[in-house]
């Protein structure tokens, strides 16, 4: 699709314990116990990030909370910083492991509350249990699933009045009860690594389910619930969307006034009990804001591996795209933003120059190539030519 260098695949996510190199300093990946910051650790996070890095803070779509900026010689001081937080697992290894994502509408005392929590303690005590850096559990038993087009690995989900675990990629599951789903969830994982889903110590579940189907016991079928975030109130308190995934720490420290913060996997911030929340830099809060609708990864100068700068043109372009229609701006052909297909993509092939792809990924075939940032702010009616 271009000549452009094949961007760098590490096949692992940055945590606390173990930081990624960025183009702005080091990314330190904090994943919050539960998915929720209290007061003080909001007000701590933001904190830090002033202290220790650049002041800028990402929500992945994972529900974790990226610290950017982090200067390399001051790392230590912050995880002793963030321990004393309760924000850090006892090893770099516990932590890759407890990659769960819960449906952050739970209730006190509820099934997703519960199974998260011993989900997370028996994948923390599994020092043997050696999956993929990108493995990943989603704990979604609401009375209907809101995860299902959300990342996830091993999914544990309600089906009606059933509670069901299954294998990312397959339509069905088998059923569990509160007390079974952590256990059965982990002997799925070893399940997987016994199949050979995880060769050279990579790999998905939904490959290998495409490969060999999911396990004999999995034969409970699995309705799909089609599911749309949108700012605004919410049974549990008041959803904020971040621009592009983004905020500045003063503003969370000022989120933390209103009350504790459960994260999302939709780039977006529940504050706890709040019935509003007042207007700040890098928060979204009306639905029907173009912004909602446009994706974009960091970009450079921020990633290494972007050719070119991307949240720019993307705040740029949002007014023009319509309705319904997503837009992801990407800075190379890994995707990082939106890793699967969208209506229109955007993917940096050199600095401010782009390929435009139609219901794809950012490595799929592009409709046009070479457009410049300059040619599609001055002519956005481009992103439309050929649809």
């Amino acid at each position: 699709m271009s000549t452009a260098a094949e961007p760098k695949v590490y096949g692992w996510c940055p945590g606390a314990l173990r930081p990624m190199m960025s183009g702005d300093g080091l990314v330190v990946r904090v994943r919050a116990p539960l998915g929720k910051l209290c007061v003080n650790q909001a007000r701590g996070v933001a904190r830090l990030s002033q202290e220790f890095g650049n002041g800028l803070l990402d929500i992945s779509a994972r529900a974790n909370l990226q610290m950017r900026g982090i200067r390399e010689e001051a790392h230590a001081e912050l995880i002793g910083a963030l321990r004393d937080l309760g924000l850090i697992d006892p090893d770099a290894s516990a932590e890759a492991r407890r990659n769960v994502l819960l449906a952050p509408f739970w209730g006190p005392g509820d099934d997703t509350l519960a199974i998260a929590t011993d989900l997370s303690a028996a994948l923390t005590a599994a020092t043997d249990l050696a999956l993929p850096g990108k493995f990943g559990f989603a704990v979604d038993c609401g009375d209907a699933p809101v995860l299902q087009d959300t990342a996830a690995d091993i999914r544990i989900e309600r089906s009606g009045s059933t509670l069901i675990l299954r294998a990312d990629g397959s339509g069905s599951g088998k059923p569990v009860t509160r007390h079974s789903a952590a256990p059965e969830a982990l002997a799925l994982a070893r399940w997987f690594l016994k199949q050979g889903g995880a060769p050279e110590g990579r790999g998905r579940m939904h490959r290998l389910i495409a490969r060999r189907g999911p396990p004999e016991a999995h034969t409970t079928p699995v309705a799909r619930a089609g599911f749309t975030a949108k700012p605004g109130p919410v049974p549990a308190g008041t959803l904020a969307a971040l621009e592009f995934g983004q905020m500045p720490a003063a503003a969370l420290a000022q989120l933390a006034d209103c009350g504790d913060i459960r994260l999302t996997p939709w780039r977006m911030l529940l504050v706890e009990g709040a019935a509003s929340l007042p207007p700040l830099p890098g928060l979204i809060q009306d639905a029907t804001d173009p912004r909602l609708q446009v994706v974009a990864c960091t970009g450079a100068p921020g990633c290494l591996q972007a050719l070119s700068s991307t949240r720019h043109l993307a705040r740029d372009l949002a007014a023009h795209i319509p309705a319904g229609t997503r837009l992801h701006v990407s800075g190379c052909a890994k995707g990082c933003a939106w890793p699967g297909a969208a209506p229109l993509t955007l993917t940096a092939t050199g600095k401010n120059e782009f390929s435009l792809i139609r219901n794809g990924t950012a490595a799929d075939q592009p409709l046009k190539t070479r457009l410049s940032a300059d040619a599609l702010r001055a002519a956005p009616e481009l992103l439309k030519e050929g649809s």
